[in-house]
């Protein structure tokens, strides 16, 4: 089916193809029924506003009761979403999807009592109450990390106008999303032949990935040319961002923006730096990367257009979807049994809505339903698309553990930990098809696929994190974020990570202008992060056998039971330290030796 170049009718897709979201709701009335259901019982929750402190009891009944209605309004908006994927046309699915949103946020106003009430409990009443409603227990660490935000919680005057404030914060990026995804236009790209190809920020990156070298460049110098015309406007809202960040920390007395940023997930600003100095210290590995590129392509100048583009060519092969199952379950096996039959259950039971239809949602990704998760591919039937599933189904592990291991209010596992699950099956994925070869050709295949998630993920988006960290201390400093500032700045951090043999020129000193992740609030190292606590993890995995697995298992069950950095500790990872990072950036030049042997032939 993969192999056709006509995109099936939804329809047409066998149904053992697709994900049975009977196992939610039996019927679209089964889920308008509980629906129903749902809306009268959040209408219950306002009742207790000013109450939170008055008894034990109340406060359980409030808590018991607002986790129920959280619950079932995830199950009904799951559904809706899953549903709305399958084929984004159908209006039925549209309209369900926008109903379970409007109700998140009806309950969300409904409840914002919640906090402030909380906060204003002092702890000896907490104590208390834990002793008079011993079911509260359950609950105190939820209080805890409420709690430690005390200091930053203002007035309620104050409050009132922060919130006020949020809409206009939101501005920049909602400006940049309209810019570039709407209003920006460009010309064509021209490939070998002499072919105008249409280019949009949807066609750039498979442009650059492209063996045409023409083509490559046609869409480089097109994309930046029209980038640079609207600098001044980009750099105008760019700044716009950074400034509304400073306002916010300020306001809620955090010593930085990154402070503020990182308090969400509770881990501390030094993981951050530690990740920066880390790979700053190992940018020799990434300019060996770069001189072998440059000598694997053959070319007299590497430039940045032909950093995409693929080292090993002519190795790719079909690998149809019940091999990619049956290679990713073998590959599995270090996990052990009981871990692979999460992967089996998964597999035989449709958790998975496999092949690409018309109108069904583009890229792949989990949703942790709590009946079990459910995973969308849009299979190709090559090594990506293996990889993808393997990715997919770790997240899908890590979900199901989390969901029937944790009480609801600790299921739900924050994004610093999200990408570890999904990126150790990756590790051991890679490991396991090295292992299964000792060709040249098909190794180079392999291992160019590894460097290129090391390039991606830990160098490139730790080059982001650094550029965020920069622009938020040149505010600091009073500095204006001008256009010219930011491409010396941009173009000064690719130099030095990319090195001597890589062509530094003006043009990517504008690739600011391109990166959405520049309006995600010191999102982006979390990435990096992630990917080295899998590779340690992957490889303690490997090394130790049960006894890391064990840890591994608790790590995947605890939800945010503790604190992120407390749960990778437990599993044998100490984040807080600069060893991981180093770790996984080791591993990156091991397998640099093998290639540049390789290469040497």
């Amino acid at each position: 089916m993969a192999d056709t170049n006509k995109i099936p009718q939804r329809s047409e897709i066998p149904v053992e193809h697709t994900w049975n979201t009977a196992d939610i709701y039996p019927t679209d009335e089964a889920w308008e029924k509980e629906f129903d259901e749902t809306q009268a019982l959040a209408r219950t929750l306002p009742s207790y506003a000013g109450r939170l402190g008055e008894s034990a009891k109340t406060l359980y009944e409030y808590l018991t009761l607002a986790w129920q209605v959280s619950d079932q309004l995830m199950k009904l908006y799951n559904y809706a979403a899953l549903r709305q994927d399958e084929d984004t046309r159908v209006a039925q699915y549209q309209a369900m999807a926008g109903k379970a949103m409007s109700l998140f946020v009806e309950v969300n106003s409904a409840t914002a009592f919640e906090t402030p009430e909380l906060l204003k409990l002092p702890a000896e009443t907490l104590e208390r109450f834990y002793a008079d409603e011993p079911g509260l227990e359950l609950y105190r660490r939820y209080f805890t990390v409420i709690q430690d935000k005390k200091e930053h919680i203002l007035s309620d005057a104050e409050e009132k106008l922060l919130a006020a404030a949020g809409e206009m914060a939101q501005a920049p990026d909602e400006i940049y999303s309209k810019f570039t995804n709407a209003d920006l236009t460009f010309p064509d790209a021209v490939d070998k032949d002499g072919n105008a190809l249409p280019l949009s920020q949807a066609t750039f990156v498979p442009y650059e990935m492209s063996e045409d070298r023409e083509l490559r460049r046609s869409a480089y110098e097109q994309f930046y040319d029209t980038c640079g015309h609207f600098q001044n406007t980009a750099a105008a809202v760019l700044s716009a961002e950074v400034k509304q960040r400073q306002f916010f920390a300020t306001a809620r007395k955090y010593e930085s923006p990154l402070a503020a940023a990182v308090s969400s997930t509770r881990v501390p600003p030094e993981v951050y730096h530690n990740l920066v100095d880390t790979v700053n210290a190992n940018l020799d590995k990434l300019h060996r990367y770069v001189t072998l590129r440059k000598k694997l392509l053959g070319v007299d100048e590497l430039h940045m257009y032909d950093i995409y583009a693929p080292m090993v060519s002519g190795a790719d092969k079909v690998i149809p979807f019940e091999e990619a199952k049956s290679t990713v379950y073998d590959a599995l096996a270090p996990m052990g049994e009981d871990y692979r039959a999460i992967i089996k259950e998964g597999f035989d039971n449709r958790w998975m809505d496999v092949y690409e239809n018309v109108g069904k949602r583009s890229g792949a990704y989990m949703s942790g339903v709590v009946v079990h998760p459910y995973v969308l591919l849009n299979q190709k039937d090559n090594l990506d698309s293996m990889f993808t599933m393997a990715h997919e189904m770790g997240h899908a592990v890590h979900s199901y553990l989390s969901n029937k291991t944790q009480p609801s209010v600790y299921r739900n596992y924050v994004i610093f930990v999200a990408e570890v699950a999904s990126t150790c099956n990756e590790a051991l994925l890679m490991e396991h098809l090295l292992g299964k070869t000792q060709d040249k050709r098909e190794r180079a295949w392999l291992i160019n696929h590894f460097l290129e998630q090391f390039k991606g993920t830990l160098y490139r988006q730790t080059m982001f994190a650094e550029f965020e960290l920069r622009l938020g201390e040149l505010n600091a400093q009073g500095v204006p974020l001008t256009a010219e500032l930011l491409s010396a700045e941009y173009k000064a951090l690719n130099a030095k990570y990319f090195g001597p043999d890589m062509v530094t020129d003006d043009r990517i000193a504008l690739e600011w202008v391109r990166i959405p992740h520049f309006y995600y609030n010191y999102y982006v190292y979390q990435y990096s992060t992630g990917y080295s606590a899998a590779i340690a993890l992957s490889r303690r995995i490997l090394k130790e056998g049960a006894p890391a697995v064990k840890d591994y298992w608790q790590f995947l069950s605890g939800g945010c039971s503790k604190d992120p950095l407390d749960l990778l500790k437990g599993a044998g990872v100490d984040m807080a330290s600069p060893k991981p990072v180093q770790d996984a950036l080791d591993l990156f030049g091991e397998l640099l030796d093998e290639m540049e042997a390789i290469a040497r032939g």
